[in-house]
């Protein structure tokens, strides 16, 4: 059903669902109503909470209009105009959201975890267990994903993949091999996998036209190589070549693997001087939130 109602929109959610949040959200008399995307909640339930006289802010760390998830957020945007303030993290999304009666919105850069991300002593056993060469962590997506990881193996590039649905991937004979397991949801698992790993790949999702993701910032802040699709954000974000290095298509991105495997002083300081950079940006949780609630109760 989880899989029908994501592709379907969620139809009809509201009959079971608006009352209990009403009723729960009105029970504690807030300050402030934070919704973090909003797929589930329609204009009937926002307008009702509106009613109780707190500002209501809407966070959306997808992008609901592209077309993958047209239907999944089809009550999010009917609810646009319900919102005090609405937080996107894509730039291109801003003005279809105000074209959709947002009354006010503001885009943020996706940001990291203090804690999650922080880097850790990491025991021998996790070290024996996670190392690689090359890691991607992430799910399976049709056409841009399975093509590439294909490529740099055939490039000799030591490739390993955590995450989803790779099973579905026409070129999974050819994956399977490097395919380490499925994706990895506990904060300690997944910094252990970037932490033992001598490069990260950072690949943007074409289909929601994001230029920078959760690993942009993750990486570095973990302490390891980010490489990853040359974008104006990548480049805005890190001195290429020095911070993190950045690619245009799969033969510079195989080129650069292979450069840093094989020279580890450069490896190591490209590391250390992007994790400086990505602290200095300082695109984290707490200071996100913090710029959120001053817009949203000034």
């Amino acid at each position: 059903m989880a899989r029908v109602l994501f592709h379907s929109g969620y139809p009809g959610v509201g009959l079971f669902i608006d009352d209990r949040v009403f009723t729960k959200v009105s029970s504690v008399a807030p300050d402030l109503i934070w919704v973090n995307q909003g797929e589930f909640l329609g204009p009937r339930v926002i307008r009702r909470l509106r009613t109780l006289g707190a500002p209501l802010v809407n966070y959306a760390n997808d992008n609901p209009f592209s077309t993958e998830n047209w239907r999944r957020f089809s009550h999010y945007r009917a609810a646009l105009p319900y919102y005090d303030l609405v937080v996107v993290v894509f730039s291109d999304i801003v003005k279809r959201a105000e074209e959709a009666g947002a009354r006010r919105v503001i885009r943020k850069f996706i940001s990291a975890d203090e804690v999650a991300h922080r880097p850790r002593v990491l025991g021998a056993a996790q070290k024996a267990r996670y190392a690689s060469e090359v890691a991607f962590v992430g799910t399976w997506m049709p056409v841009q994903r399975g093509p590439l990881v294909v490529e740099l193996i055939r490039r000799g590039v030591p490739v390993s993949v955590w995450g989803n649905l790779w099973h579905k991937a026409p070129e999974w004979p050819l994956i399977r091999p490097c395919w380490r397991g499925p994706g990895v949801y506990d904060d300690d698992g997944y910094a252990a996998i970037i932490q033992s790993a001598k490069i990260c790949l950072g690949l943007v999702n074409k289909t929601s036209g994001n230029l920078h993701t959760d690993r942009s910032i993750q990486i570095p802040a973990l302490g390891t190589v980010l490489c990853a699709e040359r974008t104006s954000e990548h480049m805005m974000m890190y001195k290429d070549r020095e911070e993190a290095v950045f690619w245009d298509d799969v033969s510079e991105c195989a080129a650069l693997c292979r450069e840093l495997l094989a020279d580890e002083p450069r490896r190591v300081a490209m590391a250390r001087r992007g994790h400086a950079r990505a602290i200095e940006n300082n695109l984290f949780n707490e200071p996100i939130l913090a710029g959120i609630l001053d817009v949203a109760l000034e």
